[in-house]
């Protein structure tokens, strides 16, 4: 089995709101998505998330995304390219001002919900976010969605000279083409243990999975994501880890 990350998209709760279990899941992790104030996550739970990777030596990312706490980042705004290299140059900013003063720094960016969904459609956005990148610190890597072809991606990074890793999804149904199944199809997001188990260490093997019509699909990905709010995640991540480890 190829060596895989496990990460995990995390510090989504807000106030008194509270999302995902990230004390017991953050250890059986390689990498942490932290929210950035725009979706979900406030500074006092950026700052706790942070000290809580940090206590476990996982590499901290940020997860930015439109500004839409009420839709919790998943729906489709009409921003301009300069608005979207200002709001995720905005969140790093703020999460990278937490990592810093906890003697660390962000090491990656992977764009969250409807920005992330979009950016495998709009070349212009993905190059507004590859600029922050850029700006921000060079050699700042870029989380995107692993496709069936990433000919696309490779190009408009190499030109922006910004690092791309790949993910991939155990707990997501796929379309033929490795784009996400929109959340509104019934059986987008996989709640049975097993499955999602299963299309994950066939990520991890680099073996073919069913895509959401049952047709065999095959990816090569980095890093491997489970998401904190399914209510399997803690037992597939220890499955998946243990797993991992074993290989």
């Amino acid at each position: 089995m190829n060596r895989i990350l496990l990460n995990c998209d995390m510090g989504e709760s807000y106030g008194a709101w509270r999302m995902g279990d990230d004390e017991h899941a953050m250890p059986l992790i390689d990498q942490a998505n932290l929210a950035c104030g725009f979706h979900a996550g406030d500074p006092l739970i950026m700052q706790r998330s942070v000290a809580l990777a940090v206590r476990h030596g996982v590499s901290i990312g940020a997860h930015p995304s439109y500004p839409d706490l009420q839709g919790f980042g998943r729906r489709h705004l009409a921003c301009s390219t300069e608005e979207v290299t200002a709001l995720v140059l905005y969140q790093l900013g703020a999460l990278d001002a937490f990592c810093r003063a906890a003697g660390t720094q962000v090491a990656y960016v992977k764009p969250h919900g409807a920005l992330y969904n979009d950016l495998v459609r709009d070349d212009a956005l993905f190059a507004a976010v590859l600029e922050a990148c850029a700006r921000y610190r060079r050699g700042l890597p870029l989380m995107v969605l692993a496709l069936a072809d990433n000919r696309r991606e490779r190009e408009l990074a190499a030109a922006a000279d910004v690092p791309l890793h790949f993910e991939a999804f155990a707990d997501r149904a796929y379309l033929a083409d490795g784009q996400l199944a929109p959340r509104r199809l019934a059986g987008a997001v996989h709640q049975d243990a097993e499955r999602i188990l299963e299309q994950a260490l066939a990520i991890a093997r680099g073996e073919p999975f069913a895509d959401i019509d049952g047709r065999p699909l095959q990816l090569r990905a980095d890093s491997l994501c489970v998401h904190g709010d399914n209510a399997e995640s803690l037992a597939v991540l220890r499955r998946l880890r243990a797993q991992l480890d074993a290989a």
